[in-house]
């Protein structure tokens, strides 16, 4: 396998939760990390933490630009690129018969198409380096929660993304590969506006006993999955569930 010690890592939505927990980790592993995101202030935070290793650009993984300076900053602060964790994404949860054509044209954007076309931006790239892209899909593409249909539509569009890009990249030396997440903390649900700091903790930690382990994850733990799709030389078109067996439909007593 190879090392993270000198790799150059691009991470979108890492100014909190899993992106945020996959930065700390990667870093402290001795790789450049550059995060990217939205809000300056949260990113500004986690590069503070990390030091001096780390850079962030503030902006939107929609707007073609934006991509552009993501990825150009990565190039700065890393030397190159070896690897791109696509994990910028939001939610949107309603009932189908509430479907906005607009919120779900929006959703797509944000969730599966802003990571394509970063994918795009970071080729040439990754060829050089023969790196990686990690996507993040959602046990949602495994467990059926009903008003979730958007978000899992979204997620289950990344996961098959993951086989398709690595059969066609392969050629490059470019691996693909993909985390599925269980119950793990975020601020995906409030910036979202679907609930409050409070609100999201509970409601998480009251799924504990949905997981086989019987917890709810950190984003450290996703993190480590991250960095074996990173590393692993001979693995591509995985979708490495890491869910403390959520996906297995138990609970626990």
């Amino acid at each position: 396998m190879r090392a993270l010690e000198g790799m150059s890592v691009l991470i979108t939505g890492g100014g909190s939760g899993i992106g945020e927990g996959a930065a700390k980790h990667f870093a402290s592993k001795g790789a450049r990390v550059t995060v990217a995101g939205r809000r300056e202030e949260p990113l500004a935070q986690t590069v503070s933490s990390i030091g001096e290793s780390a850079a962030y650009v503030a902006g939107d993984v929609t707007v073609a630009r934006d991509r552009a300076r993501m990825v150009q900053a990565a190039v700065e602060n890393g030397e190159g690129l070896d690897v791109l964790i696509s994990n910028a994404g939001n939610i949107y949860r309603c009932d189908v018969e509430d479907y906005e054509e607009d919120q779900l044209l929006d959703l797509f954007h944000s969730n599966v198409v802003g990571g394509m076309m970063l994918l795009k931006e970071s080729i040439p790239y990754l060829k050089e380096s023969k790196g990686a892209v990690l996507f993040v899909g959602s046990v949602h593409t495994q467990r059926a929660f009903p008003n979730a249909s958007p978000y899992a539509a979204t997620k289950g569009a990344v996961e098959t993304l993951t086989g398709v890009l690595a059969a066609e990249l392969g050629k490059h030396g470019i691996r693909v590969g993909c985390v599925r997440p269980g119950a793990v903390l975020t601020e995906i649900n409030v910036r979202a506006g679907l609930s409050s700091p409070e609100e999201a903790k509970e409601r998480l930690e009251g799924m504990g006993n949905m997981h086989a382990l019987g917890r709810i994850g950190t984003p450290e733990e996703i993190a480590e999955a991250f960095e074996y799709l990173a590393c692993a030389e001979w693995t591509t078109g995985n979708v490495l569930t890491v869910d403390g067996g959520l996906s297995l439909g138990v609970t626990q007593e």
